[in-house]
């Protein structure tokens, strides 16, 4: 299986698309964010055969993601979710709970619901696993769990994924409230 791999070092908060190809806007939306902030950026796609998904934590350390963990003290790792019960949550888990509240915080006057109390969150989108990259920056991250309509405006395979701007925008403002605060413990 072969992945193209984008790493952009940049500011001190990272973003992260892990399963660009399977989660489909993750990378457009983590790279919109980034150019818009200043972040450093990492994505994964596979630009070739049916997508896998590899689990977050299976994902090995190589060279880009070692780059990226060493040089962001804070990342946020964009996921799609596809959960029919919840087309307009965005789960926010991750390690770094006061992050997590202010990405929420700012994403609360968007079409979606955030979610931030871990018990709301299902067990397998909550990212609190120590092996998960967005864990292992040395303030650890945030996890957002995405529905297809906050991951893009056209769902449809054949189009190009194209972020909504008021989930684009959300974020971005998340990432400059986070530079404003940074160096608050996790």
């Amino acid at each position: 299986m072969t992945f193209l791999t984008t790493l952009h070092l940049g500011g001190p908060i990272g973003l992260l698309a892990l399963h660009g190809a399977v989660e489909g806007g993750t990378a457009e939306l983590a790279r919109e964010v980034a150019t818009r902030t200043g972040a450093t950026l990492l994505t994964f796609t596979q630009p070739t055969g049916p997508p896998r998904h590899i689990p977050s934590i299976r994902m090995s350390p190589c060279t880009p993601l070692t780059a990226f963990l060493t040089h962001a003290t804070l990342a946020i790792s964009l996921h799609g979710h596809n959960r029919r019960s919840a087309p307009r949550t965005i789960y926010v888990g991750g390690s770094n709970r006061p992050a997590a509240r202010v990405l929420a915080t700012v994403l609360t006057g968007s079409p979606f619901t955030p979610i931030t109390t871990l018990s709301d969150i299902p067990h397998p989108l909550r990212g609190l696993h120590p092996d998960n990259p967005v864990n292992r920056t040395r303030d650890g991250g945030v996890q957002l769990e995405l529905p297809v309509h906050a991951r893009t405006t056209h769902p449809v395979p054949t189009d190009p994924e194209v972020p909504p701007g008021e989930v684009v925008e959300g974020i971005a403002a998340g990432v400059r409230r986070l530079l404003e605060g940074q160096g608050a413990p996790g």
